[in-house]
């Protein structure tokens, strides 16, 4: 490998900058012995309350446990099916499978990966039928109750929230905004004439800290906002194995407590976060002057007018995706992939019945997306090396 190679990701250089106020956090820890809940935690979750504009933070173990408790906490039971998207890390539906209920997908849209607003109302004009004594929406084959969707914020970029709420609304359905890639994002709606901050939309909103995320703690840590009362004492109960107080349970839970210094390092970082989601926006606006002129050979991020995108990944499209990664690999610049299969068609979930072709908009990008190089700090000479081995490549 050359001295010059080009990273995926650089965790190293951002807390080298932040050494002294991390040993900080970790000398408040040991000098008070102050490691689960307390002070630290409460702080972290007020502040990110109010980046997210939401009233309400309840921080949690990792953004597992996040998903998993917005969901309960949202009403969501045992049977119940809960609609999301195949193109998503594996968390989004096992939080569903392990809340009781059993995940259900629609396809997703080409140009941002997300959750396509239009296949959602088919599925539920089409595949679901209203129950003629309650009300509530059925799915035809299986019969059981339709009363959740949960849009994926994809690679920093929110999902076109504005018609999922409104189908949600006509539909009795709880909105869970998986935000696990989406520290910052912000969505214009249309309807309320303001752009809105990701995790303040839904009805609850799950995220994620782990180390590689725009906000990364230094381990596993999650967060879910909400402006709902209920949903929070719910979650607060449900992270904690159901106590209201000392060994007073008031329902079953989890332990899905966040560590005081998780939350200690993640409110540092915070002070610099809306810094570097800046920086990432200028490298996705490098890459695409970079490839301009190339967008025959290669497809870049689409950013729609209603989204401003953080930019977690810069995912491209190409033909030969193996080609090109094994090129690249060649002359010392990394990449990823997010994400190889979509998710109906992995193992976990060969019992559900889905083959090949039922989302052939997932299952093609899952062949073709690749993920360049991004993170704050990432420089204009990296990403002109970056674009010129890719163009190589495809040439």
């Amino acid at each position: 490998m050359s001295h010059d190679n080009v990273p995926f990701l650089d965790l190293v250089t951002v807390h080298r900058e932040l050494q002294d106020e991390l040993v900080e956090v970790m000398k408040t820890a040991l000098n008070t012995a102050g490691f689960i809940g307390g002070p630290m935690v409460k702080q972290f979750e007020e502040d990110f309350a109010r980046f997210c504009d939401a009233q309400l933070c309840i921080g949690v173990g990792s953004g597992t446990d996040a998903l998993r408790f917005a969901l309960i906490a949202a009403g969501v039971k045992a049977g119940d099916i809960v609609v999301t998207v195949p193109n998503t890390f594996i968390a989004t539906t096992e939080a569903i499978s392990q809340a009781g209920a059993h995940p259900d997908f629609v396809d997703i849209d080409e140009r941002t990966y997300a959750l396509d607003s239009e296949k959602l109302r088919a599925y539920l004009e089409q595949a679901c039928e209203r129950d003629p004594q309650t009300n509530q929406v059925r799915h035809k084959a299986s019969g059981r109750p339709v009363t959740a969707v949960v849009p994926v914020h994809l690679y920093g970029q929110t999902a076109d929230m504005d018609p999922i709420m409104e189908l949600a609304e006509s539909y009795g359905l709880k909105v869970i905004e998986d935000a696990c890639q989406a520290q910052g994002a912000e969505y214009f709606s249309k309807k309320e004439n303001r752009w809105r901050k990701a995790g303040s939309i839904g009805h609850v909103a799950a995220f994620s800290f782990y180390p590689g995320k725009n906000l990364g703690a230094c381990g596993e840590a999650g967060a879910i906002t909400t402006n709902d009362e209920q949903v929070a004492h719910t979650c607060r109960l449900l992270r904690e194995h159901g106590q209201s107080k000392k060994y007073y349970h008031d329902i079953e839970g989890y332990n899905g407590r966040l560590d005081a210094i998780q939350a200690g390092f993640l409110s540092v970082k915070l002070q610099h976060l809306s810094r570097w989601n800046g920086q990432r926006r200028e490298c996705a606006e490098r890459y695409n002057k970079l490839f301009a002129g190339s967008e025959n050979k290669i497809t870049l991020p689409h950013q729609p007018d209603w989204a401003r995108s953080v930019f977690h990944l810069y995912v491209v499209r190409v033909e030969d995706r193996a080609g090109l990664q094994k090129r690249l690999d060649e002359v010392g610049v990394a990449t990823g992939v997010h994400y190889p299969i979509a998710l109906h068609l992995t193992k976990a979930y060969e019992g559900l019945g889905f083959k090949p072709g039922d989302f052939p908009i997932a299952e093609k990008a899952a062949d073709h997306i690749v993920s360049l190089p991004m993170f704050p700090g990432l420089t204009a000479d990296q990403q002109k090396r970056v674009v010129t081995e890719v163009l190589k490549a495809l040439a």
